[in-house]
């Protein structure tokens, strides 16, 4: 039952991993190529979630993982997609996250964001709701809601960036969720005032005015993010398609900038 629930976590998109690291296996021979002596056939890891009892789901890519001793397993479970790790003796189901040294890179969520795209261009980049220059050539487009705390998080990791960096601008589109009973109108009161300050507000839990305003753009952002598979918050998207869920760490979201390059 344990590991179908981490299955599952890993599945749904609106994961954010704390830094448990994995443990690296030492194999020994093979002579430092690891394919000579190991495999890990698709049939394999269908059997293995069988006998877990986890549905059944498509097998997107099996390879080496960074750590040795390790296969990564990409999946897709009808549309949404994840990653584990399986050790070379088909005995344990690991499903991360694979936490480099001596960057202190999530290596399981930047293989993540190669998994799923969209297609950046559908985004329409007209919020009144931008952190950074404007003109900055790496733009990232944000799916966030103002009674989001990890979406206050985010946001605080967003603004050490372009302190740091003038070549990076976050657009941020406000996408409230509904669960979140009054992030709705705090998302038009925030439009209508064309207001980042009140966004901050809102992240700081201080009470900020309920405005009305002939807006329609907090429904037209509900819609974009339906049209991209978008259902959590905070959600970054690439340049490049990537997208990605989870309140990130500044020197995280470098490292993914860096990595579409």
């Amino acid at each position: 039952m344990i590991l179908i629930i981490i299955f599952m976590f890993i599945l749904f998109e609106g994961f954010s991993f704390s830094p448990s690291p994995l443990f690296a296996f030492s194999p020994s021979g093979c002579e430092g190529d690891c394919l000579k002596c190991h495999s890990l056939s698709n049939q394999e890891v269908k059997n293995m979630l069988k006998e877990m009892k986890i549905p059944y789901t498509e097998i997107l890519q099996i390879k080496l993982s960074p750590v040795k001793g390790l296969w990564e397993v990409s999946i897709d479970n009808q549309g949404r997609k994840g990653l584990f790790y399986v050790d070379f003796a088909k005995k344990y189901f690991l499903p991360g996250p694979v936490i480099e040294i001596k960057t202190g890179m999530n290596k399981t969520l930047e293989q993540m964001s190669t998994l799923r795209k969209v297609d950046f261009s559908k985004i329409p980049l007209k919020t009144p709701l931008i952190l950074g220059n404007p003109t900055a050539l790496q733009k990232v487009a944000v799916f966030t809601d103002p009674d989001c705390p990890y979406c206050g998080h985010l946001h605080r990791e967003m603004d050490k960036i372009i302190k740091e960096r003038k070549d990076v601008v976050f657009f941020i589109i406000l996408f409230p969720l509904r669960f979140h009973k009054e992030a709705y109108w705090k998302s038009k009161s925030i439009l209508c005032q064309k207001s980042l300050k009140m966004l901050e507000d809102a992240f700081a839990h201080k009470q900020i005015p309920k405005i009305d305003c002939d807006n329609k753009e907090v429904d037209e952002n509900i819609k974009l993010a339906e049209s991209l598979g978008i259902t959590s918050t905070p959600t970054l998207v690439f340049m490049d398609g990537r997208v990605i869920t989870g309140a990130l760490p500044a020197h995280q979201i470098v490292g993914l900038l860096q990595g579409g390059k």
